[in-house]
Parts: C-alpha cells; sequence; structure tokens
C-alpha cells in the first residue's frame, strides 16, 4: 500500500504542468461540494474571502472513546496561501480510568502549489505545528512541541470522480507519557480516497494507513499502526448570501491490525464569505 501512494503522488505531480486547461477554465464541470473530505486532506486552499468552519466528531463503536475537533481555514490573504487551526477535545481511556480534556493544538499553514479547485491535479503541501497544550500526565497529549509535514494531492479522474492522495510524517523531540519519561516520537501516515461528484451528495470511500510511536520508556519508544477504511455520504445546502452547509456521515472500519474497531463519524462545515474577494 506504501509504494502504491507515493506512486500516485509521484505520478499526480509529474502531470500537473498537463493537467490544466488553457485560460484558466475548469478541467471538469463545477460540483456543489469542492473540499469537504472527513480523514483525507484534499489539495485545495481557501479561496479568497472566504473562511471555512469545520467540525468533525468520532467516536469508537466498541470502547466509547471519542474525538471532536474544531478547524477553521483562511485564506492569507489568497488562494496561494492558507492559515488554519485546529483544536481537539477528546475522551479516553488511561491507566487511571477515563479521562476527557483537551488535546494538543495544530496550527496550519498550507501553500496551493500547484493548481487549484478548477485543475486536474492540484497539489498543496502543509506544514504543521503542534503545542503541547493537552496534559500528556493524563495521556492526552504529547508533552512537547512537535512538527508535522503533509503532501496532498487531488486528482479529478472524470467529470463526476475525483481521487485524493495524502502522505505526512510527524516527528516529536523530548515527547513525554503519564510518567514523565521523555524519548523523540516519530510517525507517518498514507491515505487515499475515491469520491463520486453529484451535484449536492456525494458517496466517498477514504483510507488511512498510519504508524505512529509512544513513550515506552527513558529513550525508548514502542510503535502502533492503524488502518481505517470509510465509506460517508456528505451533501449541501447553498445560499444566495454565499453560505453553504455541508454535513456527513462516515463509518471507519479497522483492518489489519485495527480489525474489530468500528467507529461513527460526524461532520459538518460552514463556508461563507468574510469579505469582498479583492477589498482592502
Amino acid at each position: 500500500m506504501r509504494r502504491g501512494v507515493l506512486a500516485s503522488v509521484l505520478a499526480a505531480a509529474a502531470v500537473a504542468a498537463v493537467g490544466q486547461t488553457p485560460e484558466g477554465k475548469p478541467s471538469h464541470p463545477p460540483h456543489a461540494i469542492q473540499d469537504n473530505s472527513f480523514l483525507v486532506e484534499e489539495a485545495y486552499n481557501q479561496e479568497e474571502g472566504i473562511v471555512q468552519h469545520i467540525n468533525l466528531f468520532q467516536r469508537n463503536a466498541r470502547t466509547g472513546e471519542w474525538v471532536g475537533t474544531f478547524t477553521q481555514e483562511y485564506p492569507f490573504p489568497g488562494i496561494r496561501h492558507q492559515l488554519s487551526y485546529t483544536v481537539p477535545y477528546q475522551s479516553m481511556e488511561a491507566a487511571t480510568g477515563t479521562v476527557t480534556g483537551l488535546g494538543d493544538l495544530a496550527i496550519n499553514y498550507r501553500y496551493q502549489w500547484i493548481g487549484n479547485d478548477e485543475t486536474a491535479v492540484a497539489v498543496a503541501p502543509r506544514l504543521t505545528l503542534l503545542l503541547p497544550s493537552g496534559d500528556e500526565r493524563r495521556g492526552l497529549g504529547a508533552g512537547s512541541t512537535g512538527i508535522q509535514i503533509a503532501v496532498p494531492v487531488s486528482t479529478v479522474l472524470s467529470a463526476d470522480w475525483i481521487a485524493h492522495w495524502n502522505v505526512g510524517a510527524t516527528v516529536t523531540p523530548a515527547a513525554r507519557n503519564e510518567r514523565g519519561q521523555k524519548a523523540n516520537t516519530f510517525g507517518y501516515y498514507f491515505g487515499g480516497s475515491l469520491i463520486w461528484l453529484g451535484r449536492s451528495f456525494d458517496i466517498l470511500v477514504e483510507t488511512v494507513w498510519s504508524s505512529a510511536e509512544s513513550v515506552a520508556a527513558p529513550s525508548r519508544v514502542e510503535r502502533a499502526t492503524s488502518f481505517l477504511v470509510s465509506p460517508g455520504i456528505r451533501w449541501s445546502y447553498d445560499y444566495s448570501s454565499g453560505l453553504q452547509i455541508v454535513p456527513g456521515i462516515g463509518l471507519p472500519i479497522g483492518l489489519g491490525s485495527s480489525r474489530g474497531q468500528y467507529s461513527i463519524l460526524l461532520y459538518l462545515s460552514f463556508e461563507h464569505p468574510f469579505r469582498r474577494a479583492g477589498a482592502n
């Protein structure tokens, strides 16, 4: 799987120069829903003057553990540069029982390197700073500042089909566990999705494979992997004011090392203008 995802990412980048149509015309018909994936990141930055508020909630059907995130995305000031932040709040099982609280805050910068939402191929590398806002003594955070680098690629397959590809890695120097023990941790992930695009109703199948380290003892780590396949649906409500509301539902299913894990995922996005494009 890793080789397949990497090959697709490199191939998409290689054909990006010829994947765009002349005079900036769209390479596929416009659709009501463009950038509202759940688990796999699309490569479309926010357009000038448009802000998006994203709410995501996922609950494990077996353990009852859950995580909710709020993300807000801004163009800075146009589509080429995007700033966003993600605030997680979670409930999980720890050695002392169930703990609930704030996780580690993410500050994101993304660069629209190739294409946009009107081209056949788009690539938008992302750099994320992970701040230790979660309490590692309760198992809610890494206990140290981390850095994540990711490359999302979006490819239009036909008038009604689109695919997204992700590869990324996270480094956290001097991460800490509940006992205050420290070690450097490293994780990486690959993702891919296939989406059927309707006018205001879409069907998604997303897959994410990840491998992450946690602190086991001073200067020692242990690694765990996860593989999820998540079918889902999303639909939109569009208003003349420019407001778009997109609800969605996904059902992440664990395979391989994650076999037996089932979750319910709820998605809700609000996207609207916050100023006129080109206004000072």
